[in-house]
């Protein structure tokens, strides 16, 4: 696994770093589910998430499945979430409320366009249009988790999903509206004509990450 995490914190195990992993970009998991994700005992699981907890990297919730007992759910926090590498936010969030501030906002709107003609450029290099579009996906799943958005694509029915478990501008983002937007379009170019493209989960409104359906 390609190590993403943010070194600001220093204290975790190979194991705790793993578990976050697996919680940021599969959701909440029970602690035998993250043992045999990790390859331990799930006594082991335990000691790690009571760690993880006192941390505050995570945080547990009993959640009922029917008949039997509760399982408990483990999750990540605001600080969990935090682990994982902002690309700069604090910088990106400033220069963006200083070009609105000095220049306007039809500068920050040429900021935009030319960010997202950087982008097109980028992966039309990486991105052969005359592939299949799993091939496509595949070349933009790696591209884009190099970029700190921990891609991947899997097929669903006829549909293809392509998933962005982490958003590294994703303060930014919440300042200016137009970086996502200005981040989609590049996602349908890179994928080309007559591939239709649909964000059906936003990390901005509250999702875990951001989910687009991807049909031909």
């Amino acid at each position: 696994m390609e190590n993403h995490f943010n070194r600001a914190y220093t204290t975790l195990s190979q194991t705790g770093e793993r578990f976050l992993y697996v919680m940021k970009t599969n959701g909440p998991q029970s602690a035998a589910a993250l043992a045999k994700a990790a390859g331990i005992t799930v006594e082991g699981a335990r000691l790690q998430l009571v760690k993880l907890t006192e941390d505050g990297f995570v945080i547990s919730q009993s959640v009922s499945a029917g008949v039997g007992r509760p399982t408990m759910q483990y999750s990540l926090t605001p600080r969990g979430f935090a682990y994982f590498p902002d690309a700069h936010t604090d910088l990106t969030v400033q220069l963006l409320q200083t070009i609105q501030g000095v220049l306007g906002p039809q500068a920050v709107t040429s900021v935009l366009n030319e960010r997202e003609k950087a982008l097109d450029n980028k992966y039309a290099a990486e991105i052969k249009q005359e592939l299949p579009l799993e091939e496509k996906l595949t070349s933009l799943a790696r591209v884009k988790t190099q970029e700190g958005y921990m891609a991947e694509w899997r097929k669903e029915n006829d549909d293809y999903l392509f998933i962005e478990n982490h958003c590294p501008i994703c303060m930014a983002a919440k300042q200016c509206a137009g970086l996502c937007e200005a981040e989609l379009n590049s996602l349908k170019k890179a994928l080309g004509n007559g591939t239709n493209i649909e964000r059906t989960e936003h990390i901005i409104d509250g999702s875990r990450r951001c989910v687009y359906i991807v049909r031909q």
